[in-house]
Parts: C-alpha cells; sequence; structure tokens
C-alpha cells in the first residue's frame, strides 16, 4: 500500500509518500493543501492519506528541521527508486551525497557519472525527480553557479529558499528582492 501524509514546514505544507521498501515519493507545497494532493496524486494515484509510521515520521522530522537550518543530509532514509531508468538513479545517487550548504553543477553530476557533455540530461533526469529534498536537486546548478531550472511549485524562488535555509554560500546572505 502506498501511502501519504501532509506536514508543515517554514515552506509550508509538504507531504511525503511511502511504502513497505521506503520512500517514493515527496511534493512540496502548492498553493493549497488540494494542490499539494493532486500534483502528488498524479505521480502516486492510488496513494492514501495515512498518520505517519517511523519511517514517514524520519523523512517529516528530518526534512522540517533542515528547512530551518539544520544540516540533516537525511542520507539515512531507505528511497524506492524502483521502476525509475537507470541513469536516473544513478544521477539520483550522486546527488544525494551533496551535503546540505554544499553545490555542484549539472555538468560536474554528469562528469562524476562518466558522461561529460551529459549536463542537459543531468538536468532532464533532475526535473523528473520524485523525491526533491531527500534527493537534493536543489543543490544542483547550472554552470558559473546560476540557479537553473527547478520544477518545484514556486521554481528558481523555492530553490533558493532551500539553499538559503540550508546556509549555502552566496545564497544565505540577504537580498533586496
Amino acid at each position: 500500500m502506498t501511502c501519504y501524509a501532509l506536514f508543515d514546514t517554514a515552506l509550508g505544507r509538504c507531504a511525503v509518500v511511502w511504502h513497505e521498501d521506503g520512500v517514493v515519493g515527496f511534493q512540496l507545497p502548492e498553493s493549497s493543501d488540494a494542490a499539494t494532493i493532486t500534483r502528488l496524486r498524479g505521480l502516486f494515484p492510488d496513494a492514501a492519506p495515512v498518520e505517519p509510521g517511523p519511517l514517514a515520521r524520519r523523512v517529516i522530522d528530518g526534512v522540517t528541521a533542515l528547512i530551518e537550518g539544520e544540516p540533516d543530509p537525511l542520507t539515512d532514509i531507505d528511497l524506492d527508486l524502483t521502476g525509475l531508468p537507470d541513469f536516473d538513479r544513478r544521477v539520483y545517487a550522486v546527488t544525494r551525497a551533496i551535503e546540505p550548504g554544499r553545490t555542484r553543477t549539472y555538468g560536474d553530476v554528469a562528469a562524476a557519472l562518466g558522461s561529460p557533455g551529459g549536463a542537459q540530461a543531468v538536468g532532464q533526469a533532475l526535473g523528473r525527480n520524485p523525491i526533491p529534498i531527500l534527493v537534493p536537486c536543489h543543490r544542483v546548478l547550472a554552470a558559473r553557479g546560476a540557479l537553473g531550472g527547478f520544477s518545484a511549485s514556486g521554481g528558481t524562488v523555492t530553490k533558493r529558499a532551500l539553499l538559503a535555509a540550508e546556509g549555502t554560500p552566496g545564497f544565505d546572505d540577504p537580498t533586496l528582492f
């Protein structure tokens, strides 16, 4: 059975999706709970709302703390990437190793995979990432530190907020805008 739970963070209400083999999805906040659930059900149509057990509670506590500035890498949480393309799983493994407060470029990730010149393919894989924050695609930037894209609600504003919450150099400084 695939389950989900909504929970509050400093960014808004998020959702975690899991089953017995691990976390399969994560939803960043949308404009409302209904919109968050609608987007979540686009990937996990059979997911049912359930009271969080130990796995989901670890995600909720870890993500909430991370967004509040505690550098939890969340790498102890079991993910189930079954059914995802091999390339995507490899991209997610490299991305998951990026510590809070650090970044790499799409090109760096491609090079780590032995695919120099594969930055665009890395970006596409990260755009399909069903488990943002736990697979920290927000820590992957375009060349020369540009934000690049971000497919979650709020786009690059959300990406910048996540990087700032983690104390990432260049993103934690106050801005005029």
